[in-house]
C-alpha cells in the first residue's frame, strides 16, 4: 500500500479540484479546501494506528527508479524524526484553512497555492532521496512567493521577492554540496542511505567543507543569525494563516534538513560544534532582544521565532541523545506556539486594524478568551512547567549540560528575556483602563475558538503527558545519538 504516496496526493488533489471550479462558487471552494485539508490532517494521524515506535528505521518505504543512470528516485519513508513533522504540518495546514475565513479576494487561487504548499511539505519530510527533498524544497517557494505577495501587506512584493532571494541563495549553496557529494563518494546515488554511507567515509576535512554548505542552505531557513534578514518582513506582511505556516513549519523544515545533514557528516559536525553552539547561544538571545524591542505584535513573533530556534540548534548541536530529544520536541512546541500566536494576532488585526502594542489594554474585560488563549501561548514561549516548552527546553538544558557543563546557563539569559517581552505584552494587552476604541471588539466565535483550543490542547497535553511523543521519536534519536557518540569516539 502506497500510504505516503495517498498522504502526498490528498492536498495536490484537492487544490487540483479547486482549479477547475468556478472561481465565484466560493462556498464549495472554501469547503473542498476545508474537506481536503481534514482528509490530510485525519489520514496522518491515522498513521499513528501502524506506525511502529519501536523501529528507528524507515518506515512505509516507496522507491520508484527514476533514472538509473543519474541514481535518482521517487523514495518516501518516515521515522520518529519526521512523522512528528507530518503531524505538525497536517495539523497547522488545517488551522491556517479554517484561519482563512477573512480572505475575500481570488479565494479559488489562494485556496489552490495553499493546498500545493501544504503537499509540498509533507514531500520534504517524507523524501529519501536528496534530488526529490530538493525539488520539493524549492517547489515551497512558488505557493509562498505568490501567497506573500497576492495577500500580503503594504510591502507584500518586497517580502515576497525578499523570501525568495534569501531562500534560493541558500539552496545554491545547498546544491552544490549535493552535487560534490554525489561526485566523491563511491555509490554515486542521490538515495539519502547510500549517499549516508558514502559520505561517513569521506575525510573530517571534506565532510567540514561538504557542511557548510548545507549549513547555510537549511540556516537560512531556519533560520540563524545572520542569515535570517527575510523572516520579519515575511512575517509581517504575509497574511496571517500564511504566518502560521511560516513560522509553524517552513523554519522547521530547516532544521529538519540540518538534521539530515548532521547525520549524514557527523565528523563535520563534530568539528564545527563549537560554531554551532556559538551561533545557538548568539540567535538565542540575539532574538530574543530584538522581540523584546518590537511594538509590533507580528514581528515580536517573528524575531522570537529566531530565539527560539536557537534552542533547536543548541539541541542539535549538544550531540546527545537528551539534546536532539530537545531540538524535536521544540520544534513541536514552537510550531503550536507561533501558530497559536499568529493566529490569535492575526484574527485580533482583522477586528482593529492595529498590531502596535501601544494601542491595546485590558482586553481580558472585552474580549476574555483571547486573554485566555494569548496569555496561554505566550506563557508557553516562556516554557512554564506544564507546556509543550518545558519539556523542550528541560531536554535541551540537560543534553547542554552533559556537552558543556554549567556553561549552559548561557541559555538562562534568552530565558530571561523571553520571560521579559512576553510578560511586557501580556501586561500591555490585558491590563489598564479599556480604551474607548477597543470597548467593542468581538470575542473569539466558535470556528476561531475551535481553532485555538485545538492548538491550546496541544501545548498543553504535551507539557503534562509528553510519553507518548517521546516514545515516538526515541529509537530514531537514539540510532541518531548513536552515530553521533562513535564519531566522537573516533
Amino acid at each position: 500500500m502506497h500510504l505516503l504516496t495517498s498522504l502526498l496526493l490528498l492536498p495536490a488533489l484537492g487544490a487540483a479540484l479547486i482549479a477547475v471550479l468556478p472561481g465565484q462558487r466560493l462556498r464549495i471552494i472554501r469547503t473542498v479546501a476545508f474537506t481536503a485539508a481534514a482528509a490530510t490532517l485525519l489520514f496522518s494521524w491515522g498513521l499513528l494506528w501502524v506506525f511502529e515506535p519501536g523501529t528507528a528505521g524507515m518506515q512505509f518505504a516507496e522507491e520508484t527508479p527514476w533514472n538509473t543512470r543519474l541514481g535518482t528516485s521517487y523514495a518516501l519513508g518516515i521515522d520518529g524524526i519526521s512523522f512528528p513533522m507530518i503531524l505538525l504540518a497536517t495539523l497547522l495546514s488545517f488551522i491556517a484553512v479554517l484561519a482563512s475565513a477573512s480572505i475575500r479576494e481570488r479565494v479559488k487561487w489562494y485556496f489552490v497555492l495553499l493546498l500545493l504548499l501544504e503537499a509540498a511539505m509533507l514531500g520534504v519530510f517524507m523524501a529519501q532521496d536528496w534530488t526529490l527533498f530538493y525539488l520539493l524544497w524549492e517547489l515551497t517557494l512558488i505557493p509562498l512567493f505568490f501567497l506573500i505577495g497576492g495577500w500580503g501587506g503594504k510591502r507584500r512584493h518586497q517580502a515576497a521577492l525578499n523570501f525568495v532571494l534569501y531562500t534560493m541563495g541558500g539552496s545554491v549553496f545547498m546544491l552544490i554540496s549535493l552535487l560534490v557529494l554525489f561526485d566523491i563518494t563511491p555509490g554515486h546515488a542521490f538515495a539519502m542511505d547510500t549517499m549516508s554511507e558514502g559520505a561517513r567515509a569521506l575525510p573530517p576535512q571534506t565532510q567540514v567543507m561538504i557542511f557548510l554548505g548545507f549549513l547555510v542552505g537549511f540556516g537560512v531557513k531556519m533560520p540563524i543569525f545572520p542569515l535570517h534578514g527575510w523572516l520579519p518582513l515575511a512575517h509581517v506582511e504575509a497574511p496571517s494563516p500564511i504566518s502560521i505556516l511560516l513560522s509553524g513549519i517552513l523554519l522547521k523544515m530547516g532544521s529538519y534538513g540540518l538534521i539530515r545533514a548532521a547525520s549524514m557528516l557527523p565528523d563535520a559536525v563534530v568539528a564545527l560544534q563549537p560554531l554551532l553552539a556559538g551561533l545557538a547561544f548568539f540567535s538565542l538571545i540575539y532574538g530574543g532582544l530584538l522581540a523584546w524591542r518590537q511594538t509590533d505584535l507580528k514581528a515580536m513573533i517573528a524575531y522570537s521565532s529566531v530565539s527560539h530556534m536557537g534552542i533547536v540548534l543548541l539541541g542539535i548541536a549538544a550531540l546527545n541523545i537528551a539534546g536532539l530529544t530537545g531540538a524535536l520536541m521544540q520544534m513541536v512546541a514552537h510550531g503550536l506556539v507561533a501558530g497559536s500566536l499568529f493566529l490569535l494576532i492575526g484574527l485580533l488585526y482583522e477586528r482593529t486594524h492595529t498590531r502596535d502594542i501601544n494601542d491595546y489594554s485590558s482586553l481580558v474585560q472585552v474580549t476574555p478568551r483571547f486573554a485566555f488563549f494569548t496569555s496561554l501561548a505566550l506563557l508557553a514561549g516562556m516554557a512554564i512547567p506544564g507546556t509543550a516548552g518545558f519539556i523542550a527546553e528541560l531536554h535541551a538544558i540537560i543534553g547542554g549540560f552533559e556537552a558543556w557543563g554549567w556553561t549552559i546557563l548561557l541559555i538562562s539569559v534568552g530565558m530571561m528575556v523571553t520571560a521579559a517581552y512576553s510578560v511586557r505584552t501580556i501586561g500591555r494587552l490585558f491590563t489598564g483602563p479599556v480604551h474607548n476604541r477597543m470597548r467593542n471588539i468581538q470575542d473569539l466565535r466558535p470556528l476561531e475558538l475551535t481553532a485555538a483550543g485545538v492548538l491550546a490542547s496541544g501545548i498543553i497535553l504535551l507539557g503534562i503527558a509528553p510519553w507518548p511523543a517521546l516514545q515516538l521519536m526515541a529509537s530514531s534519536v537514539s540510532q541518531l545519538g548513536a552515530v553521533f557518540a562513535a564519531a566522537q569516539g573516533g
